[in-house]
């Protein structure tokens, strides 16, 4: 029998196969954390300067040199200069091997008071932190597209339908305010899920603490938390919990766009020709020269049901884990990145579409037939003194009998709250507005804190 082949690592010899099933796909996934580590370590070194101990475990010059590396490490990254190898396992190793060659024994003091498991955590969280801005400042521009898009075809009329039938009058800006208002539902789901993600985990270690007097507080004020997770355990067994959080809110995103796209494959249609979408959009076929196919819908539509199965499988990874940290942790990593992507890519593609889509006012108007109005004569009966039940079984009864109305009229008598002539678009843009101002802000809060910590303007 072989000997197994080992690798030397900066936690010790590992056996080659090992060592791969264990890093999984953390070399890859962990390039998208390159940047959070580095500002986490930095963070993170300020506070080791400012510890009240002697000797101190970094003088204030030694910090800034650590500091002014993680900022080279940024940079080379962004350029594709920066590598995580496989004997490095993750990030946090492949940045802590790049400070020890470059800066010795200021290197390796970094992982002072700290341990991978709230490294990752708070690395996670900052990514997060700014995935969720992106994503809330995306939807708010899906909304807004959507609602000057009814607000422009507010009295075009639209038949409305129930199990797919023509049922009553209803019109283009109520059909375009109803997508809409459900993505300002889904923006604040997002919002709640920044602040539930706007706690520092840092400082746990490996999930009990530390002997040191350091100061949990101050590493999350440098980072621009909102406040430290408070018990050292939770700040550990929050992880999966978190990202299924955030990918709960993900999927609520993506409902909305699966039932937005089905309604578009619909109503483009032939047969229906509501709506035309812009024609760079669609696909052609590889053996039929007249198709254009609504691909970007089906895969939105498809995709949809992606993002809710990785929300449920980080749901079943963590729903038995015992406290304190545990390695199965590590597979929540992918789903998460995954998901947000998912959405965030699905959500710029679709306010695009949106912003391109033609209404057909001629098709929408022969798509009425004298059945959309039986509702409506009923009503009238009402307003002459019949009993509801009483008119509707007089309708019912001369449904073949009836005779088409006026839509345009039908929408205009429907004044209240919500219907097609009562609308508050501005109420429902203004929302929007709210959302895209909170992830301006959000954006800026954190850049500025970034810039202080690292001491360079960030961006870069």
């Amino acid at each position: 029998m072989k000997k197994p082949k080992k690798s030397k690592t900066t936690v010790g010899s590992i056996d080659d196969a090992v060592l791969a099933y264990t890093a999984g796909d953390d070399v890859v996934l962990d390039r998208a954390l390159v940047e959070p580590d580095c500002i986490g370590t930095a963070a993170h070194v300020t506070m080791l300067s400012r510890m009240k101990i002697k000797p101190p475990v970094f003088t204030k010059p030694q910090a800034a040199r650590v500091i002014a590396e993680l900022v080279k490490v940024m940079k080379d990254a962004a350029d594709g200069a920066f590598r995580i190898t496989l004997k490095d396992q993750d990030v946090h190793l492949a940045v802590e091997r790049r400070l020890t060659k470059k800066l010795g024994d200021l290197g390796k003091k970094v992982h002072t008071a700290r341990s991978r498991n709230d490294q990752v955590a708070v690395d996670l969280r900052l990514f997060v932190r700014t995935e969720l801005v992106g994503a809330c400042a995306e939807t708010a521009a899906l909304a807004t597209a959507l609602l000057k898009c009814g607000k422009r075809h507010v009295a075009v009329p639209m038949v409305g339908r129930t199990h797919m039938q023509p049922a009553m009058p209803s019109s283009v800006g109520l059909w375009a305010a109803a997508h809409a208002e459900s993505l300002l539902d889904d923006l604040a789901t997002l919002m709640h899920t920044y602040e539930m993600n706007d706690q520092c985990p840092l400082g746990s270690a490996a999930g009990y603490g530390v002997s040191l007097p350091i100061d949990r507080q101050k590493v999350s004020d440098l980072l621009g938390f909102s406040r430290p997770c408070h018990t050292v355990v939770y700040a550990s067994n929050a992880r999966g919990k978190i990202e299924a959080l955030v990918l709960s809110a993900m999927g609520q995103v993506m409902l909305s766009l699966s039932r937005l796209a089905q309604d578009l494959m619909l109503f483009t249609m032939p047969e229906f020709g509501y709506f035309e979408l812009p024609a760079a959009f669609g696909t052609g076929s590889s053996i039929m020269p007249q198709k254009n196919n609504p691909d970007v819908l089906e895969l939105v539509r498809g995709r949809a049901a992606i993002v809710a199965g990785l929300g449920a499988s980080v749901l079943n990874l963590v729903a038995g884990l015992p406290g304190g940290y545990n390695r199965d942790l590590q597979e929540a990593k992918k789903p998460l990145m995954e998901g947000l992507s998912i959405t965030r890519a699905s959500v710029r593609i679709m306010q695009q579409m949106v912003s391109g889509l033609s209404v057909n006012r001629q098709r929408l108007e022969e798509g009425f037939t004298p059945g959309v109005f039986a509702t409506d004569r009923a009503l009238d009966l009402v307003g002459q003194g019949v009993p509801f039940r009483d008119a509707y079984r007089q309708v019912k009864q001369q449904v073949s009998e009836l005779e088409a109305a006026d839509p345009y009229e039908a929408i205009a008598r429907k004044t209240h709250l919500g219907a097609t002539a009562g609308i508050d678009f501005d109420s429902l843009l203004a929302r929007a507005s709210e959302a895209a101002a909170f992830a301006k802000d959000e954006r800026k809060a954190h850049n500025q804190a970034v810039s202080r910590v690292l001491g360079v303007r960030y961006p870069f």
